[in-house]
């Protein structure tokens, strides 16, 4: 890959859908052709590089709520990568807890008037 001399931060916006199931990031990328586009996702961040000419554009996000990066999907149309990607329910991967009775017994005490 040729080493391109400006790294150029792209204009970005990040917002939640109208239902908030969804996070959608939006890109400005004009000019970078669309098999040379590196989009890479985690639970917590989603980062960018896309050469275009002699620039190259390169944007790293920290998400503030777990989305799902295996079910995003994206598009890149006129300059534009649009990135959807579901938001993660907070208790996917909660393990319930089995409860165990303590070995101290709990004694009522009555008061007398």
């Amino acid at each position: 890959m040729p080493e391109y001399g400006l790294k150029v931060a792209p204009n970005t916006v990040a917002y939640a859908d109208g239902e908030n199931h969804k996070l959608v990031v939006e890109f400005a990328i004009p000019g970078a052709p669309t098999d040379t586009i590196d989009v890479k996702i985690l639970e917590d961040s989603i980062h960018l590089t896309a050469p275009a000419r002699d620039i190259e554009y390169v944007s790293a996000l920290a998400l503030g709520w777990p989305v799902k990066p295996d079910k995003a999907e994206a598009t890149y149309e006129h300059g534009l990568l649009r990135i959807e990607v579901p938001f993660k329910d907070p208790m996917e991967d909660a393990v319930k807890v089995a409860i165990k009775a303590g070995g101290a017994e709990t004694k009522i005490k009555t008061i007398e008037a």
